[in-house]
């Protein structure tokens, strides 16, 4: 619905030859959502209804908010879910937004802050990491702050100088997922800064897979250590091709995609986050931890805190002496909601605060 300023009015021509060329093609609205920048009068609302053949409750105003979180409430001021059941003759249960509505309300007014670092190579196109970007305005809420982002494109954390010039005012850093070699060398760069530093960490996928790497070379001292994804003849392959991949030929579709089971091991960070032992979550990668190497790993100080029961697979993996260093195999993104912080988000985010409050004193 545009505003045309000279004439001090919205025009509601647009809207009228939309709902005629859906016509023209067979198609009638019961329902019209107009986009605008204000409220929209409701005699407005009339002549649109009367122009376009719908009831005049049918229109509904998708009024510019200042979060998305917002919308749900705004549609439901106007009762579009009962007007939607009501047309399909469904049940019309009084809507509960209270929980909702704090949420919103929490996300609008905090002020207390954390800036975390993503770490990764599409960083140009924050798009691609858009699940964890909501994932973090899920655990911020939970913890009554708001959450900045660093975007670190990891090619040029070329060593630890440039690791401290990108990363020395953030209070976390997140390493998320990814294929394909390029930016490695500075993902575990990064995530050598964290560790020696104290710095909160969290690896997805990916950055569980470069965590490993990491500790394997500059601590269990397996130098060249790598994936034999980057490099096939690395003579320490601490992260491989998972078995039942070896004889795939066809790419598409074929990783371990979807739930798996992952029992926790007590007393770690990760049992603490989910409060119970046995949890399961989504996948998607082809390559995993080379169980030839835990032994390694857990006698060099790594604990090993999540393991998939049916194929004795790493899922978690975490320092115990570090104020926050978690990996894990999964996507725990995929599973946060708006009211329900994922637990390992929630938990991040609320070392990321402590940690930063502690350096404040």
């Amino acid at each position: 619905m545009p505003f045309i300023s000279a004439a001090d009015e919205l025009k509601t021509k647009p809207t009228q030859h939309s709902v005629m060329r859906l016509r023209e093609i067979g198609i009638q609205p019961d329902f019209l959502i107009c986009r605008t920048d204000r409220k929209l009068p409701e005699g407005l609302k009339d002549k649109i209804a009367l122009f376009c053949s719908v009831p005049s409750n049918a229109v509904i105003e998708a009024r510019d908010v200042s979060t998305i979180y917002e919308v749900p409430m705004m549609f439901e001021e106007q009762n579009f879910a009962e007007l939607i059941l009501k047309h399909f003759k469904m049940a019309t249960p009084n809507a509960d937004l209270e929980n909702w509505q704090n949420m919103v309300s929490v996300f609008k007014k905090t002020q207390r802050k954390a800036t975390i670092a993503i770490c990764g190579k599409y960083v140009t196109l924050p798009d691609a990491y858009k699940s964890i970007i909501e994932s973090f305005v899920h655990a911020g809420i939970e913890n009554n702050a708001r959450i900045e982002l660093k975007w670190i494109n990891t090619e040029k954390i070329t060593g630890r100088k440039e690791a401290h010039t990108h990363l020395n005012d953030v209070d976390a850093i997140l390493v998320p997922g990814g294929f394909g070699e390029r930016g490695i060398e500075g993902k575990l760069n990064t995530i050598e800064y964290a560790r020696t530093g104290n710095i909160p960490f969290f690896g997805i996928c990916l950055g569980l897979q470069c965590a490993v790497i990491e500790y394997a070379r500059n601590v269990v001292g397996l130098k060249n250590a790598n994936s034999t994804e980057f490099d096939p003849d690395t003579p320490y392959p601490v992260i491989h091709i998972m078995e039942n991949q070896l004889s795939v030929v066809n790419k598409g579709g074929t990783m371990r995609l979807g739930a798996y089971d992952c029992d926790l091991k007590e007393g770690t960070a990760a049992f603490r986050a989910y409060g119970m032992k046995r949890i399961s979550e989504r996948h998607r990668h082809r390559f995993e931890v080379n169980n030839d190497y835990r032994e390694q790993l857990e006698n060099a100080g790594m604990t090993i805190s999540g393991i998939n029961p049916q194929e004795s697979l790493v899922e978690m993996i975490e320092l115990p002496d570090h104020p926050w260093f978690v990996g894990c195999q999964f996507h725990p993104e995929l599973k946060s909601r708006a009211v329900r912080a994922h637990p390992l988000f929630r938990e991040f985010v609320r070392m990321a605060l402590n940690e930063k409050e502690n350096r404040r004193r």
